[in-house]
């Protein structure tokens, strides 16, 4: 089977569509044919060699998330059936024809969607939902602070806390950004080339922030928070050294937290996945919720999509299409 692979750490140069040994799927594991594979900044990361992939998965294929159809299905698999259309949470190895995948780790794709919309969806609709609902504990008569407002997480979060009647405050890097937040459900946007977010936010406050930046944003974010606030790291693209008040910790009962997805272990993910379909999967087919789509790159072209994210100009989702 074709699969897009890391030929060795570098640029995005470095990807290559190269054939690899075909897969068969154990005892609780489906087949599927990818249609399309979805971008995350991890993939960027693993690229460069940054963040290695779990021991159960290859390196040399990147990729967190598919969507496709089952052609075949372990002997132990009873939620799938061959010729369910699926969209899947992976560990890796989501840019290649085809992906095994435990049956836990799939959902059904949401009436109306397309494969392409559909492989947008699983990365970022989970670390939603895992770390702004059931770390961070959102409710709906208080503020988010997304970071990143405009990035696959940051449509995903304004959409859903929306839905659930949050107040929604995200930073972008454009008024073009800023402008599609407002467009998705956003109260504020913030461009922060332009402004800075802790003089405007310190009389108002927030609950709980989504950061993906740390670094320099760290005290920043501590110091809108308000009493009993929640903190929640999901990556920390500005440094991951940061200093900390205690006092300041202790006297607004702030919570500090942070997760990764990826090396959770299989329980966590299927347990997960019923909690996405039970809460965001209506959403999305009664139109409080939509994916987002950028652009879409064939196959032959990863290296492109690369680029295309690392520009950093992009609003939403990038997606590899298998059937171009």
């Amino acid at each position: 089977m074709k699969a897009i692979t890391i030929s060795k750490f570098g640029g995005p140069e470095v990807l290559q569509l190269v054939e690899v040994p075909d897969l068969i799927p154990s005892q609780n594991e489906v087949l599927i044919q990818v249609k399309a594979s979805g971008i995350n900044r991890s993939d960027i990361l693993q690229r460069q060699g940054k963040y290695a992939a779990p021991s159960s998965t290859s390196n040399e294929i990147p990729g967190l998330e598919v969507s496709g159809i089952i052609v075949d299905c372990g002997p132990e698999v009873t939620q799938w059936k061959k010729g369910d259309h699926v969209c899947a949470l992976l560990s890796g190895g989501g840019y290649a024809a085809y992906v095994t995948v435990k049956e836990g780790q799939c959902l059904p794709i949401p009436k109306g969607l397309n494969f392409i919309e559909a492989a947008s969806l699983p990365e970022t609709v989970f670390t939603v939902w895992s770390n702004i609902f059931e770390r961070g504990k959102l409710k709906p008569d208080e503020t988010l602070l997304v970071h990143g407002g405009s990035s696959g997480i940051g449509i995903t979060a304004i959409q859903i806390a929306h839905a659930f009647g949050s107040k929604v405050i995200t930073t972008v890097g454009s008024d073009e950004k800023a402008q599609y937040c407002y467009e998705l459900g956003a109260d504020l946007s913030i461009n922060y080339k332009k402004e800075d977010f802790e003089e405007i936010l310190k009389t108002k406050g927030v609950d709980v922030i989504l950061d993906m930046i740390a670094g320099t944003y760290f005290q920043k974010n501590l110091s809108i928070l308000n009493e009993e606030g929640r903190l929640i790291h999901i990556n920390a693209e500005n440094g991951k050294n940061v200093e900390l008040d205690i006092w300041q910790l202790m006297l607004k009962r702030i919570t500090i937290s942070g997760s990764t997805l990826r090396a959770r272990n299989y329980e966590y993910k299927k347990r997960l996945a019923a909690e996405v379909f039970k809460n965001v999967w209506p959403l999305i087919e009664n139109g409080k919720f939509r994916p987002v789509i950028y652009k879409t790159f064939s196959h032959r072209d990863a290296v492109s999509a690369h680029e295309c994210m690392e520009h950093g100009s992009h609003i939403g989702k990038i997606i590899i299409d298998w059937e171009s």
